[in-house]
């Protein structure tokens, strides 16, 4: 199995957990979609190839552990919406105001948002792909070390500090390449002895009580959350001194 080797950088990260109420959680951990998003972005692609984009997903395999373990902030939004600026056309990208359906309330009351995110962490993900299709590795490849546009992680205000693409390498599966990626180290920055990782509930015999669900796939088409697979969670000792 091939596989490319990322590694996301950036002072905050946000990852798409499930939204309650007024808070934007993120995942401790990047998703397929996550990533499908990503890899779409650096090709060029648009919310218009929504299939593409699904079958890109249904592909990925992955296997992600934190370097260095980030820290949890809450960043607080409010943004009035009956503001006259904000009911004319013109601030938008398309020239036109957007509102959510309901009452005035709604349309044009006081939102408050709580967004979370992660700070200051670094986290390293072994990518590969199942079954044969388009893309294929080598095209994602290169649009990771030439991406059509600007990438982000997450969110478009989480811009990474470093190139994504770390290299690519071979090996069993996704988790035992993950193994020998060296760990990247920081002396300003604080580590933990063992880092946190996961990877597909199918590989690794892990252990009962670290396979978990998670919610971490989209429908593309339709623009929502779908779909859930089977992971494992759990330390990820260092197989090769870093440098």
């Amino acid at each position: 199995m091939d596989a490319l080797i990322l590694r996301l950088d950036a002072p905050l990260m946000s990852f798409g957990g499930v939204m309650v109420d007024h808070h934007n959680f993120t995942d401790r951990f990047p998703g397929l979609s996550l990533f499908a998003g990503l890899l779409a972005n650096a090709m060029g692609w648009s919310h218009a190839d929504g299939d593409k984009i699904g079958r890109l997903q249904d592909r990925l395999v992955i296997a992600s552990r934190w370097d260095i373990a980030p820290e949890v902030i809450i960043d607080y939004h409010t943004v009035d919406l009956g503001q006259e600026k904000m009911r004319e056309p013109g601030w938008t990208t398309r020239g036109q105001p957007e509102h959510r359906d309901g009452g005035p309330g709604a349309k044009f009351g006081t939102h408050q948002r709580y967004r979370h995110f992660l700070a200051n962490g670094v986290l390293t993900t072994a990518l590969s792909l199942g079954q044969e299709d388009s893309p294929s590795l080598d095209d994602i490849e290169s649009a990771l070390r030439h991406p059509v546009r600007p990438l982000f992680l997450g969110r478009k205000t989480c811009l990474p500090s470093s190139p994504i693409l770390l290299s690519r390498t071979s090996g069993t599966d996704v988790l035992n390449i993950l193994k020998t990626v060296p760990r990247f180290t920081c002396p300003t920055r604080p580590q933990q002895e063992a880092m946190a990782a996961r990877w597909p509930a199918d590989i690794g015999n892990p252990r009962e009580e670290q396979i978990k669900p998670v919610y971490d796939q989209r429908n593309w088409k339709n623009q929502w959350h779908a779909g859930s697979r089977m992971v494992a969670e759990g330390p990820m000792e260092e197989t090769k001194p870093c440098t």
